[in-house]
């Protein structure tokens, strides 16, 4: 089924316009939840706000105590600042679910079994909550926050002009598996083929975010990910004689790149309440924010790229 590019009109959230500034006020728009099947991914592009920006430290008291001292404990004002913003798209984007009454910053945060951040909600909180799922994933010029009703999810961002330090076929044979390896083999381009492989890396690392597991509780040689076609989602595999614990076929993606120099991965467990083949797709809808300041809802070729596994 070929991508479907979602006009603006379309996808006014309820309330605003595409894109709208809103710096007087002290919380986020709130928004309706995502619909089944559906995502929603919010983004920053770092370059947008100035280091010396007093907007960083309205972010930085936006944070818990511990997040504060894991940001101080960063080297160089580079690594602090990404930081900083991903925490704050975090708190704000969840925090839209919630009709408005939650401020970001009394959000809290756990680590689940195997590190994957959750919400925690408190014994008494007289607040209706919202079964969503969210996932964070960053690169140094873009940072981007999933949501997703219900199912887990996961997302990974890789700059698709980024090049290894060795050559692609050798890291593969390190990490993939052999099938996967000899889809990469057959490419005789070498750019495809670096293409190619950022974009399977990606699919495997949003898998093992959705599932919780991490790289190192799911190595990446336990699964194989076969690529769609004609806009097909793309397939997970679980290795035969492989340590199988926590891994699950049970799973959808979607790929596309993102502002021309982006490759974004999304992985969600599959709704079983669904059926039919409409399954297979993902239905999308992407922001541009710059925290309290401004929100725009992208679509469009120039920003979306549709490569499978959305529609």
């Amino acid at each position: 089924m070929p991508g479907r590019v979602f006009r603006r009109d379309m996808l006014q959230p309820v309330g605003s316009t595409v894109s709208r500034r809103f710096s007087t006020i002290s919380s986020p728009l709130p928004l309706p939840l995502p619909h089944r099947r559906e995502v929603h991914l919010w983004y920053i592009k770092p370059e947008e706000i100035n280091d010396s920006s007093p907007q960083l430290k309205n972010y930085m008291d936006l944070l818990s105590p511990c997040e504060k001292a894991a940001v101080s404990s960063l080297t160089g004002h580079r690594l602090q600042k990404c930081a900083i913003l991903a925490r704050t798209l975090a708190r704000t984007t969840l925090s839209r679910y919630y009709d408005g009454t939650v401020d970001p910053g009394s959000i809290k945060f756990r680590k689940g079994l195997h590190g994957k951040p959750e919400i925690m909600w408190q014994d008494g909180d007289n607040i209706t909550k919202p079964p969503i799922q969210f996932n964070l994933s960053h690169t140094s010029s873009l940072i981007a926050c999933a949501v997703a009703l219900e199912v887990p999810i996961g997302i990974d961002v890789e700059e698709n002009t980024r090049k290894t330090a060795n050559n692609v076929l050798s890291i593969a044979r390190r990490y993939f598996t052999i099938s996967e390896v000899e889809h990469l083999a057959a490419i005789t381009c070498p750019d495809f083929q670096q293409k190619e492989f950022i974009r399977l890396w990606t699919l495997k690392e949003a898998y093992v975010k959705a599932i919780g597991r991490g790289f190192s509780g799911a190595p990446f040689k336990n699964f194989t990910i076969k690529m769609g076609s004609d806009k097909r989602a793309p397939k997970i595999y679980i290795e035969t004689g492989s340590d199988c614990e926590g891994l699950t076929d049970n799973c959808q993606f979607a790929l596309m790149e993102l502002n021309k120099f982006h490759v974004v991965a999304i992985c969600m467990e599959r709704d079983q309440e669904i059926s039919g083949n409409e399954n297979n797709l993902l239905r999308l809808k992407v922001w541009r924010t710059i925290p309290f300041i401004e929100d725009e809802l992208v679509s469009g070729p120039e920003t979306l790229n549709y490569i499978c596994g959305l529609t």
